[in-house]
């Protein structure tokens, strides 16, 4: 039987090594993206200990020459690939849009936006090998902009313009991707794995990293019937 593959970015700690954790735990051969070697390689120690196959692969989600690095050691090793799961992120911090700088912004956009569209672009030829290609964006419920026009809703006063409005683009790139690829096996979501205990926010999520990689695993792992260009939360589907 042909061993599924998956590339995860920003793998190696948080709700993208227990996604792999989960992943690998369901028969998936693993591809830890990490920019650090040491962060990466340790990551893939943990796994095989708990008898998952796993393999690290560098990858820095702003420097485009890095991701079609990444793209080139991966079909090196593996004929297609089952999965990408974009899941490296980063925030700016700043509540106050008008008083973030542009070199923040631009940072941001860089991993959030712009490195997911060629991490796509870059592992597209091995996901249409596959038998069923699968894509998972990891974005945000702050990236809803249903969300953040209700006053009611508890999203509405966190406003900070990089990470919320990256999110809100990555699932822009989301909805066209898919509409690309409508009527072929490759599916395309986005995916809010809600707010987490992660170093990102110094763990204060109330949920924890198995909770929510189970929400983004479970995009990856959809049938031929599943959806494609939508947004999800834990609970189901959730507006854009």
């Amino acid at each position: 039987m042909r061993k599924q593959t998956v590339f995860i970015t920003g793998a190696n700690k948080g709700i993208g090594y227990e996604t792999a954790r989960q992943l690998g735990k369901r028969g998936y051969f693993v591809f830890v993206g990490a920019r650090s070697e040491e962060n990466g390689r340790e990551a893939v120690r943990k796994l095989r200990d708990e008898g998952i196959e796993a393999e690290y692969v560098r990858i820095d989600m702003a420097d485009p020459s890095a991701i079609s690095e990444a793209a080139e050691t991966i079909a090196g090793l593996t004929p297609s690939l089952d999965v990408l799961i974009n899941n490296a992120g980063i925030g700016a911090g700043g509540n106050v849009p008008s008083e973030q700088s542009m070199e923040d912004i631009r940072k941001v956009y860089e991993v959030n936006v712009f490195g997911p569209i060629q991490a796509i672009q870059a592992m597209l030829p091995l996901l249409k090998k596959a038998p069923s290609g699968r894509i998972v964006n990891v974005s945000s419920g702050l990236g809803s902009l249903t969300f953040h026009s209700d006053p009611s809703h508890e999203h509405y006063g966190v406003n900070p313009l990089d990470y919320n409005s990256s999110k809100t683009a990555l699932n822009a790139v989301t909805v066209m991707f898919a509409k690309e690829f409508a009527g072929t096996p490759i599916k395309i979501n986005a995916v809010d794995p809600g707010y987490t205990a992660t170093d990102m926010n110094n763990n204060s999520g109330p949920r924890s990293v198995e909770h929510s990689a189970g929400t983004v695993a479970g995009l990856a792992v959809i049938g031929e019937d599943g959806p494609s260009g939508k947004f999800f939360d834990e609970n189901g589907e959730i507006p854009w």
